[in-house]
Protein backbone atom coordinates (compact mmCIF):
# COMPACT_ATOMS: atom_id res chain seq x y z
CA UNK A 1 0.00 0.00 0.00
CA UNK A 2 1.09 3.56 -0.64
CA UNK A 3 0.17 7.01 0.73
CA UNK A 4 1.04 10.23 -1.08
CA UNK A 5 1.61 13.54 0.70
CA UNK A 6 1.33 16.83 -1.18
CA UNK A 7 2.35 19.56 -0.55
CA UNK A 8 5.41 17.95 1.06
CA UNK A 9 5.77 17.98 4.85
CA UNK A 10 8.88 18.77 6.87
CA UNK A 11 11.27 15.99 7.94
CA UNK A 12 10.18 15.65 11.59
CA UNK A 13 6.52 15.37 10.68
CA UNK A 14 7.31 13.00 7.81
CA UNK A 15 9.09 10.56 10.11
CA UNK A 16 6.09 10.45 12.46
CA UNK A 17 3.77 9.84 9.51
CA UNK A 18 5.95 7.02 8.22
CA UNK A 19 6.02 5.40 11.64
CA UNK A 20 2.23 5.54 11.95
CA UNK A 21 1.73 4.30 8.36
CA UNK A 22 4.04 1.26 8.54
CA UNK A 23 4.06 -1.03 6.62
CA UNK A 24 2.40 1.34 4.12
CA UNK A 25 4.84 3.24 1.91
CA UNK A 26 4.75 7.03 2.25
CA UNK A 27 5.78 9.31 -0.64
CA UNK A 28 6.45 12.95 0.20
CA UNK A 29 5.75 14.45 -3.25
CA UNK A 30 7.77 17.57 -4.00
CA UNK A 31 5.50 18.93 -6.74
CA UNK A 32 2.12 18.29 -8.32
CA UNK A 33 3.62 16.31 -11.20
CA UNK A 34 5.28 13.85 -8.81
CA UNK A 35 2.07 13.58 -6.80
CA UNK A 36 0.15 12.72 -9.99
CA UNK A 37 2.69 10.04 -10.92
CA UNK A 38 2.82 8.47 -7.47
CA UNK A 39 -0.93 8.46 -6.85
CA UNK A 40 -1.50 6.00 -9.70
CA UNK A 41 -1.06 3.02 -7.36
CA UNK A 42 -1.68 4.81 -4.04
CA UNK A 43 -4.58 4.02 -1.74
CA UNK A 44 -4.33 7.13 0.48
CA UNK A 45 -3.60 10.83 0.05
CA UNK A 46 -2.95 13.69 2.48
CA UNK A 47 -2.94 17.37 1.55
CA UNK A 48 -4.37 19.35 -1.33
CA UNK A 49 -5.71 17.06 -4.02
CA UNK A 50 -6.40 18.60 -7.44
CA UNK A 51 -8.45 17.38 -10.41
CA UNK A 52 -5.25 16.39 -12.25
CA UNK A 53 -3.92 14.40 -9.30
CA UNK A 54 -7.27 12.68 -8.73
CA UNK A 55 -7.58 11.82 -12.43
CA UNK A 56 -4.34 9.86 -12.21
CA UNK A 57 -5.52 7.75 -9.24
CA UNK A 58 -6.45 4.14 -9.88
CA UNK A 59 -6.72 2.62 -6.39
CA UNK A 60 -7.46 5.64 -4.16
CA UNK A 61 -9.62 4.81 -1.13
CA UNK A 62 -9.01 7.67 1.31
CA UNK A 63 -8.23 11.39 1.12
CA UNK A 64 -7.36 13.35 4.27
CA UNK A 65 -7.82 17.11 3.90
CA UNK A 66 -5.45 19.32 5.84
CA UNK A 67 -8.22 21.77 6.76
CA UNK A 68 -11.57 21.75 8.52
CA UNK A 69 -13.32 23.96 5.98
CA UNK A 70 -13.73 22.50 2.51
CA UNK A 71 -15.20 25.25 0.32
CA UNK A 72 -11.83 25.71 -1.41
CA UNK A 73 -11.13 21.97 -1.45
CA UNK A 74 -14.15 20.42 -3.14
CA UNK A 75 -14.60 19.93 -6.88
CA UNK A 76 -17.14 17.81 -8.79
CA UNK A 77 -14.80 14.90 -9.58
CA UNK A 78 -13.90 14.54 -5.90
CA UNK A 79 -17.55 14.57 -4.87
CA UNK A 80 -18.30 11.79 -7.35
CA UNK A 81 -15.21 9.71 -6.60
CA UNK A 82 -15.80 6.64 -4.37
CA UNK A 83 -12.92 7.55 -2.01
CA UNK A 84 -13.65 8.48 1.60
CA UNK A 85 -12.85 12.10 2.47
CA UNK A 86 -11.96 13.18 6.01
CA UNK A 87 -11.16 16.64 7.34
CA UNK A 88 -9.69 18.36 10.40
CA UNK A 89 -12.85 19.41 12.17
CA UNK A 90 -12.90 19.27 15.95
CA UNK A 91 -9.50 20.92 16.49
CA UNK A 92 -10.65 24.47 17.02
CA UNK A 93 -13.76 24.39 19.20
CA UNK A 94 -12.36 25.69 22.48
CA UNK A 95 -10.04 28.21 20.81
CA UNK A 96 -12.74 29.81 18.65
CA UNK A 97 -15.26 29.72 21.51
CA UNK A 98 -12.83 31.77 23.60
CA UNK A 99 -12.66 34.30 20.77
CA UNK A 100 -16.46 34.47 20.60
CA UNK A 101 -16.76 35.12 24.32
CA UNK A 102 -14.18 37.88 23.95
CA UNK A 103 -16.55 39.56 21.50
CA UNK A 104 -19.53 38.98 23.79
CA UNK A 105 -17.78 40.48 26.80
CA UNK A 106 -16.62 43.48 24.79
CA UNK A 107 -20.15 44.27 23.70
CA UNK A 108 -21.73 43.52 27.08
CA UNK A 109 -19.31 45.82 28.92
CA UNK A 110 -18.83 48.35 26.08
CA UNK A 111 -15.11 47.66 25.98
CA UNK A 112 -15.04 48.32 22.24
CA UNK A 113 -16.20 51.86 22.99
CA UNK A 114 -13.94 52.42 25.97
CA UNK A 115 -10.85 51.31 24.05
CA UNK A 116 -11.58 53.91 21.40
CA UNK A 117 -12.18 56.53 24.10
CA UNK A 118 -8.89 55.60 25.73
CA UNK A 119 -7.06 56.44 22.51
CA UNK A 120 -8.73 59.86 22.61
CA UNK A 121 -8.06 60.40 26.36
CA UNK A 122 -11.83 60.77 26.74
CA UNK A 123 -13.65 59.88 29.98
CA UNK A 124 -17.36 59.18 29.56
CA UNK A 125 -19.44 56.23 30.75
CA UNK A 126 -21.70 54.81 28.06
CA UNK A 127 -25.20 55.95 28.94
CA UNK A 128 -23.93 58.54 31.43
CA UNK A 129 -22.41 61.99 31.53
CA UNK A 130 -18.65 62.50 31.62
CA UNK A 131 -18.77 64.43 34.87
CA UNK A 132 -21.23 62.23 36.74
CA UNK A 133 -19.93 60.09 39.57
CA UNK A 134 -20.80 56.42 39.33
CA UNK A 135 -23.02 56.56 42.41
CA UNK A 136 -24.26 60.13 42.08
CA UNK A 137 -27.79 58.91 41.53
CA UNK A 138 -27.67 56.67 44.56
CA UNK A 139 -26.89 52.96 44.76
CA UNK A 140 -30.57 51.89 44.65
CA UNK A 141 -31.48 53.69 41.45
CA UNK A 142 -31.01 52.07 38.03
CA UNK A 143 -29.47 54.65 35.72
CA UNK A 144 -29.09 54.89 31.91
CA UNK A 145 -25.43 53.99 32.45
CA UNK A 146 -26.49 50.77 34.23
CA UNK A 147 -28.84 49.85 31.41
CA UNK A 148 -26.09 50.40 28.84
CA UNK A 149 -23.99 47.63 30.41
CA UNK A 150 -25.44 44.17 29.91
CA UNK A 151 -25.68 41.49 32.57
CA UNK A 152 -24.87 38.29 30.70
CA UNK A 153 -27.11 36.03 32.78
CA UNK A 154 -30.04 38.14 31.52
CA UNK A 155 -29.08 37.44 27.89
CA UNK A 156 -29.81 34.72 25.35
CA UNK A 157 -27.14 33.55 22.92
CA UNK A 158 -28.20 31.81 19.72
CA UNK A 159 -25.79 29.53 17.87
CA UNK A 160 -26.22 28.90 14.14
CA UNK A 161 -24.42 25.61 13.46
CA UNK A 162 -24.00 23.44 16.54
CA UNK A 163 -20.96 21.36 15.63
CA UNK A 164 -17.77 21.19 17.68
CA UNK A 165 -17.34 24.96 17.68
CA UNK A 166 -20.98 25.84 18.24
CA UNK A 167 -21.25 23.40 21.15
CA UNK A 168 -18.16 24.91 22.79
CA UNK A 169 -19.58 28.41 22.35
CA UNK A 170 -22.78 27.31 24.09
CA UNK A 171 -20.78 25.68 26.90
CA UNK A 172 -18.79 28.83 27.60
CA UNK A 173 -21.85 31.05 27.37
CA UNK A 174 -23.55 28.77 29.88
CA UNK A 175 -20.69 29.33 32.32
CA UNK A 176 -21.63 33.02 32.28
CA UNK A 177 -25.23 32.12 33.07
CA UNK A 178 -26.49 32.81 29.56
CA UNK A 179 -29.46 31.00 28.07
CA UNK A 180 -28.41 29.29 24.85
CA UNK A 181 -30.35 28.18 21.78
CA UNK A 182 -29.20 26.53 18.56
CA UNK A 183 -30.14 25.57 15.03
CA UNK A 184 -28.42 22.81 13.08
CA UNK A 185 -29.33 20.75 10.00
CA UNK A 186 -28.08 17.41 11.33
CA UNK A 187 -27.77 17.45 15.08
CA UNK A 188 -31.04 16.72 16.87
CA UNK A 189 -30.03 16.62 20.54
CA UNK A 190 -28.74 19.82 22.15
CA UNK A 191 -25.29 19.72 23.74
CA UNK A 192 -25.11 19.90 27.55
CA UNK A 193 -26.40 23.23 28.83
CA UNK A 194 -28.22 24.28 25.64
CA UNK A 195 -31.90 24.91 26.31
CA UNK A 196 -33.19 24.05 22.83
CA UNK A 197 -31.87 22.88 19.47
CA UNK A 198 -34.00 23.32 16.36
CA UNK A 199 -33.70 22.59 12.61
CA UNK A 200 -32.69 25.52 10.36
CA UNK A 201 -36.33 26.23 9.56
CA UNK A 202 -36.58 27.61 13.10
CA UNK A 203 -33.85 30.21 12.51
CA UNK A 204 -36.37 33.12 12.67
CA UNK A 205 -37.38 31.97 16.15
CA UNK A 206 -33.77 31.82 17.30
CA UNK A 207 -33.06 35.27 15.86
CA UNK A 208 -36.11 36.80 17.53
CA UNK A 209 -35.15 35.45 20.97
CA UNK A 210 -31.37 36.04 20.94
CA UNK A 211 -29.38 38.97 22.28
CA UNK A 212 -26.24 37.59 20.62
CA UNK A 213 -26.33 35.55 17.39
CA UNK A 214 -23.20 33.52 16.63
CA UNK A 215 -22.67 31.97 13.19
CA UNK A 216 -20.55 28.84 13.57
CA UNK A 217 -21.75 27.09 10.41
CA UNK A 218 -19.52 25.87 7.56
CA UNK A 219 -19.58 27.32 4.06
CA UNK A 220 -21.67 24.95 1.94
CA UNK A 221 -23.85 25.40 -1.14
CA UNK A 222 -26.79 25.73 1.28
CA UNK A 223 -25.23 28.36 3.57
CA UNK A 224 -23.63 30.64 0.97
CA UNK A 225 -25.18 34.10 1.19
CA UNK A 226 -27.56 32.88 3.92
CA UNK A 227 -27.52 36.03 6.05
CA UNK A 228 -29.18 38.77 4.03
CA UNK A 229 -30.92 42.00 5.02
CA UNK A 230 -34.16 40.06 5.38
CA UNK A 231 -32.54 37.71 7.89
CA UNK A 232 -30.95 40.55 9.87
CA UNK A 233 -34.36 42.20 10.16
CA UNK A 234 -35.55 39.13 12.09
CA UNK A 235 -33.08 39.93 14.89
CA UNK A 236 -33.75 42.27 17.79
CA UNK A 237 -32.53 45.82 17.12
CA UNK A 238 -30.70 45.51 20.46
CA UNK A 239 -28.91 42.28 19.43
CA UNK A 240 -25.32 41.73 18.35
CA UNK A 241 -24.27 39.62 15.37
CA UNK A 242 -21.06 37.53 15.45
CA UNK A 243 -19.55 35.55 12.57
CA UNK A 244 -16.69 33.13 13.16
CA UNK A 245 -18.02 30.58 10.65
CA UNK A 246 -17.25 31.53 7.07
CA UNK A 247 -17.31 34.89 5.35
CA UNK A 248 -19.36 33.72 2.38
CA UNK A 249 -22.32 33.00 4.68
CA UNK A 250 -22.90 36.72 5.33
CA UNK A 251 -23.59 39.34 2.68
CA UNK A 252 -21.52 42.24 3.95
CA UNK A 253 -23.42 44.91 2.03
CA UNK A 254 -26.61 43.74 3.72
CA UNK A 255 -24.91 43.72 7.14
CA UNK A 256 -23.66 47.27 6.60
CA UNK A 257 -27.16 48.39 5.58
CA UNK A 258 -28.68 46.78 8.67
CA UNK A 259 -26.15 48.44 10.96
CA UNK A 260 -26.64 51.85 9.35
CA UNK A 261 -30.40 51.52 9.71
CA UNK A 262 -30.12 50.66 13.41
CA UNK A 263 -31.57 47.20 12.87
CA UNK A 264 -28.71 45.68 14.90
CA UNK A 265 -26.84 46.94 17.96
CA UNK A 266 -23.48 45.87 16.54
CA UNK A 267 -21.43 43.14 14.88
CA UNK A 268 -18.16 41.28 15.39
CA UNK A 269 -16.53 39.53 12.45
CA UNK A 270 -13.47 37.34 12.10
CA UNK A 271 -14.27 36.16 8.55
CA UNK A 272 -15.38 38.13 5.51
CA UNK A 273 -16.71 37.70 1.97
CA UNK A 274 -13.44 39.21 0.72
CA UNK A 275 -10.20 38.80 2.67
CA UNK A 276 -8.36 40.91 3.50
CA UNK A 277 -11.23 43.31 4.05
CA UNK A 278 -10.55 46.27 1.71
CA UNK A 279 -9.19 49.29 3.61
CA UNK A 280 -11.96 51.51 2.25
CA UNK A 281 -14.76 49.22 3.47
CA UNK A 282 -17.30 51.03 5.69
CA UNK A 283 -17.11 48.39 8.43
CA UNK A 284 -13.68 49.69 9.47
CA UNK A 285 -15.13 52.99 10.67
CA UNK A 286 -18.28 51.80 12.40
CA UNK A 287 -17.99 52.32 16.18
CA UNK A 288 -20.29 49.39 16.98
CA UNK A 289 -18.25 46.88 14.96
CA UNK A 290 -15.31 44.72 16.06
CA UNK A 291 -13.09 43.30 13.30
CA UNK A 292 -10.36 40.67 13.69
CA UNK A 293 -8.26 39.39 10.75
CA UNK A 294 -9.33 35.71 10.58
CA UNK A 295 -7.45 34.79 13.77
CA UNK A 296 -10.17 33.12 15.86
CA UNK A 297 -8.51 29.71 15.41
CA UNK A 298 -5.00 30.91 16.26
CA UNK A 299 -3.49 28.91 19.11
CA UNK A 300 -0.17 27.27 20.01
CA UNK A 301 -2.05 23.97 20.39
CA UNK A 302 -3.48 23.62 16.87
CA UNK A 303 -0.36 22.24 15.13
CA UNK A 304 -0.09 19.41 17.68
CA UNK A 305 -3.79 18.58 17.40
CA UNK A 306 -3.55 18.65 13.61
CA UNK A 307 -0.72 16.10 13.60
CA UNK A 308 -2.44 13.91 16.20
CA UNK A 309 -5.60 13.76 14.09
CA UNK A 310 -3.64 12.85 10.98
CA UNK A 311 -1.64 10.13 12.76
CA UNK A 312 -4.74 8.67 14.37
CA UNK A 313 -6.52 8.43 11.03
CA UNK A 314 -3.46 6.85 9.41
CA UNK A 315 -3.35 4.28 12.21
CA UNK A 316 -7.06 3.56 11.76
CA UNK A 317 -6.73 3.25 7.97
CA UNK A 318 -3.87 0.76 8.23
CA UNK A 319 -5.82 -1.23 10.85
CA UNK A 320 -9.00 -1.22 8.76
CA UNK A 321 -10.91 0.76 11.39
CA UNK A 322 -13.51 3.49 10.95
CA UNK A 323 -11.92 6.86 10.19
CA UNK A 324 -12.50 10.05 12.17
CA UNK A 325 -14.17 13.10 10.65
CA UNK A 326 -15.66 11.45 7.58
CA UNK A 327 -17.20 14.11 5.31
CA UNK A 328 -20.43 14.01 3.35
CA UNK A 329 -18.84 15.22 0.14
CA UNK A 330 -22.12 16.41 -1.37
CA UNK A 331 -22.68 18.69 1.65
CA UNK A 332 -19.01 19.78 2.08
CA UNK A 333 -18.93 18.83 5.78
Amino acid sequence: MKMVLFPPVEHERLEKIRTAAAPMQVVNAQDEQQAAREIADAVAFFGKITPDILAAARQLRWVQAATASLEHYMFPELVEHPCVLTNMRGLYGDVIADHVMGYVLCFARNLHIYLRQQQQHHWEPVGGEASRSTFAAGPCQVTPMDRAHLHLSDCTLGVVGVGHIGAEVACRAGCFGMRTLGVDPRRTEPPPGMEALWPPEQLPRLLAESDFVVVAAPHTPQTQGWFTREVFRQMKPTAYFINIGRGAIVRLDDLVAALRAGELAGAALDVFEVEPLPPQHPLWDMPNVILTPHVAAASPHIARRHLETLLENIRRFVAGEELKNVVDKALWF
